[in-house]
C-alpha cells in the first residue's frame, strides 16, 4: 500500500521538468475532461487534446467547466491551474501543483526568517531587474524608491518608442475598461506574468506567501518573481500591443505575452533565477529532477533520520 513515505515514482513520460513546459494555455467557454494522460477541451467546434505534462500554467476563463478527472491528471503532472476573469486579466483562484522536494522551501524560509538575509535577497532581485546597478548598502526604502523610479522611466521610454501618449499608470481593481489602451494592456500583461510566476513557484515547492519585497499577501513571493521580468517583457509587449490597435486589448496582449515568454524561454529562466536567489552555489541542482520521495524525520543536532520505522527502542525514557 502506498504511503507518504513511499510513493510510486513517476515515469519520465508523466513528468516534464518545469523549465521544458509551455508557458501557459488559456481556455474559455469549454468543458475540460481527461483522456489517459491528456486533458480534453470540448466546445462547439469539437474536442482538442492537450498533453497535461507539457502545460506550465492552465488559465481557465469564463464559461469553463472542469471535471474531477481532469484536475486529477493536472495535479499528477504538476501543472498549475489558475481561474481568471473576463479577458483573462483578473486572478480569482489558483490550484496548487505537485511538488516532491522541500529543498527550496526550506532554503526560502531560512533566508526569509533572517532580516539581513531577507534584504540580501531583495538586493539580488534588484540586480536581476536592473543589470549594471549596484544596490549594495541601500536600505529597503531606498530600494523601493529606486525601483519605482526605474519603472516610471520604463513606462515613459516604451510610450515614446511606440508613439503613444502616456500620463501615468492608472488602474482600478475590477474596472479593467476604465483605463486607456496602454493601461489595459499593462494590466493584462501583468496578470499573465503572475500566472506564470505562480506556477513556477508552486512547481518548485516554494512558499508563495514568503516574499522578500512584497509582504502581507498569500502570493507575496509570486509577485516578487513576476516583477523580475516586468520591465523586460511585460511593459514592452503591452505598449507594442496597445500601439498596434485598441481593439480586443486583453486577448491580444495575452497572446503576445505567451509568444514572448516562449521565445525567451522564461520558464527555464524562472527556475534558474529562483534557485540562484535561494540556494548556495554548490547546491543548485534541480529539486524537481528527482521523481522519488525522500521523507526523513528530524532528530537532534541537525541530523535527519530515516522515516518509516519506530524509534521507541532507541530512546531511554
Amino acid at each position: 500500500m502506498s504511503t507518504v513515505g513511499k510513493r510510486r515514482a513517476s515515469s519520465p513520460r508523466e513528468l516534464t521538468r518545469m523549465s521544458d513546459r509551455l508557458s501557459f494555455i488559456y481556455l474559455e467557454r469549454c468543458t475540460l475532461h481527461r483522456d489517459d494522460n491528456a486533458i480534453t477541451a470540448e466546445d462547439a467546434e469539437g474536442i482538442t487534446h492537450i498533453p497535461s505534462a507539457t502545460i506550465g500554467t492552465l488559465l481557465l476563463g469564463p464559461g469553463t467547466r472542469v471535471t474531477h478527472q481532469a484536475m486529477s491528471v493536472l495535479g499528477d503532472s504538476g501543472a498549475g491551474v489558475v481561474w481568471v476573469g473576463e479577458q483573462g486579466v483578473r486572478f480569482y483562484s489558483g490550484g496548487r501543483s505537485l511538488n516532491r522536494s522541500s529543498a527550496l522551501v526550506e532554503a526560502q524560509a531560512t533566508k526569509w526568517a533572517n532580516r539581513r538575509s531577507r534584504l540580501d535577497v531583495a538586493r539580488a532581485m534588484y540586480r536581476m531587474r536592473f543589470p549594471g546597478e549596484d544596490p549594495a548598502g541601500l536600505s529597503r526604502h531606498e530600494l523601493l524608491g529606486k525601483e519605482g523610479q526605474r519603472v516610471k522611466e520604463r513606462y515613459r521610454y516604451e510610450a515614446t518608442r511606440v508613439g503613444l501618449p502616456w500620463t501615468g499608470r492608472q488602474y482600478k481593481p475590477g474596472e479593467f475598461d476604465s483605463g486607456d489602451a496602454a493601461n489595459q494592456a499593462v494590466t493584462a500583461a501583468a496578470q499573465c506574468m503572475y500566472g506564470v510566476a505562480q506556477t513556477t513557484v508552486s512547481a518548485l515547492g516554494c512558499a508563495p506567501g514568503l516574499g522578500f519585497i512584497h509582504s502581507g499577501h498569500e502570493l507575496a513571493f509570486v509577485l516578487d518573481i513576476a516583477d523580475l521580468y516586468k520591465t523586460e517583457i511585460a511593459i514592452p509587449v503591452a505598449f507594442e500591443v496597445a500601439a498596434d490597435s485598441p481593439a480586443d486589448i486583453g486577448a491580444r496582449t495575452r497572446r503576445a505575452i505567451r509568444d514572448r515568454v516562449n521565445q525567451v524561454k522564461l520558464l527555464q529562466r524562472c527556475v534558474a533565477d529562483i534557485k540562484q536567489l535561494l540556494l548556495p552555489d554548490d547546491t543548485r541542482t534541480d529539486p524537481t529532477a528527482d521523481d522519488t520521495d525522500h521523507v526523513t524525520l528530524q532528530s537532534d543536532h541537525g541530523m535527519n533520520v530515516a522515516s518509516g520505522r519506530n524509534y521507541a527502542e532507541d530512546v531511554n525514557w
